[in-house]
């Protein structure tokens, strides 16, 4: 489960087995050596632009659309940065994806990762610089709305607007709506039961993920219409500063892990979505039949020390001579690279729990936002300056690999 994109599994699990085994000896070690170092933090956005965030639900049902979003915003002295978890069912939600207690996993989880701000200004108003190209985040597996923000934030300084969504399909480890009497409602993640194969819940979960990624793109069409929309959420941000926003001729859906998955699916059903961006993509719960009905461009970024061969093989289903499907490799990377959580963790623990690789957490986002800019201009048909960074796309840079680390028979394709 954990290397299916699950990346937040391994992280309390084995703390909570030590605090068990040995608690006086671990417990005051790993929260001493957890966070007390003074430069740990999402990092902040590159771009020209300050970065602002909001929620919004619409309608309020489980069938809604439920995203954050992230968007270039005006320079703002009031405005605050939201937490990172936005509040302790999250860490509920988490406890009960690992089948551990929740008082003990809330309290752990709270002193590491509690005090962490999201680089961007809540609510902050909506900075008017051209139409925004628009993109659609699909998170992994046991995750939520908020734990990509680094990438999200940076996409937004550099003048996107990313919707990131927040999945109902019971993948998330935590997410909620409202009932008829606008009572909140909370969804937990699903675990497979006994003797159940896995592929039919991943295939059905994948594609009501991608239909999710399209209802965010429709509910954000709506929005830049001028049309009037009711948020569920009770928040300060108006909406309708986002009229003629966006430009919706330069749409990508981009996702980690599950949400690699999700990108593929979204890219063969919306044909809107004009190119995609795949982190580490996880390709088991893709139908065959999929691949040859993709028709946009691809761009698959991975970890080194996560793929497999079979892995592998599927994503090279999707090379053509004639569309443009691009994949690098990120020297030192693991999975949990392209989650916030890589930079939440000193040295120690984040290499303990899998969190971090040998290369410098920064590096690594970096290389990936860099390359993937380069790849949305191209393929968007930016005029922007992210072409200086092309020659990523073709994996050259010493920490970087051009195609895949991994060895592949050409009959497993």
């Amino acid at each position: 489960m954990f290397s299916h994109g699950g990346f937040v599994q391994l992280v309390v699990k084995r703390i909570y087995e030590l605090t068990r085994t040995e608690p006086r000896r671990y417990t005051l070690g790993l929260f001493t050596m957890g966070n007390s170092c003074s430069n740990l933090g999402i990092p902040p956005a590159k771009g020209p632009n300050a970065v602002g965030c909001t929620d919004f639900m619409m309608d309020h049902t489980a069938q809604g659309s439920f995203f954050r979003l992230y968007y270039p915003c005006q320079e703002t002295e009031k405005a605050e940065k939201p937490d990172w978890v936005p509040c302790r069912e999250y860490f509920n939600g988490l406890a009960d994806f690992m089948k551990i207690n929740r008082t003990l996993s809330e309290r752990i989880f709270n002193h590491l990762f509690g005090s962490f701000k999201i680089p961007a200004y809540l609510d902050a108003p909506f900075k008017s610089n051209g139409k925004c190209p628009v993109v659609i985040f699909s998170h992994g597996l046991g995750a939520f709305r908020t734990l990509y923000s680094a990438i999200c934030a940076e996409m937004a300084s550099q003048g996107f607007i990313v919707a990131s969504v927040e999945h109902r399909d019971q993948s998330a480890s935590a997410t909620y709506y409202f009932n008829d009497s606008l009572v909140k409602e909370w969804m937990y993640y699903r675990a497979l039961q006994h003797g159940e194969s896995e592929f039919p819940l991943r295939n059905k979960q994948v594609k009501q993920r991608a239909d999710e990624c399209i209802l965010a793109l429709d509910k954000l069409t709506e929005i830049n219409s001028g049309r009037a929309v009711q948020n569920a959420l009770q928040t300060k941000f108006d909406w309708t500063t986002l009229e003629n926003s966006m430009d919706l001729c330069r749409i990508a859906a981009m996702g980690h892990s599950f949400g690699g998955a999700t990108v593929i699916e979204a890219l063969c059903k919306e044909v809107k979505f004009k190119c995609g961006i795949a982190l580490d993509a996880w390709m088991f719960p893709l139908d065959d039949e999929t691949f040859p009905r993709v028709k946009q461009p691809i761009f698959f970024i991975n970890s080194e020390k996560f793929q497999w061969a079979g892995n592998i093989s599927r994503m090279k289903k999707l090379e053509s001579a004639i569309i443009q499907r691009k994949m690098i490799t990120i020297r030192g990377t693991v999975h949990q690279s392209f989650p916030d959580f890589t930079f939440l963790t000193g040295n120690w623990i984040g290499k303990l729990m899998k969190l971090k690789g040998e290369i410098d957490p920064h590096i690594a986002i970096d290389l990936s936002n860099k390359a993937t800019l380069a790849f949305l201009q191209r393929h968007l048909g930016l005029e922007k300056d992210f072409n200086q960074w092309d020659a990523l796309i073709d994996g050259q840079d010493e920490n970087l690999i051009q195609g895949t680390n991994v060895t592949v028979l050409q009959s497993a394709i």
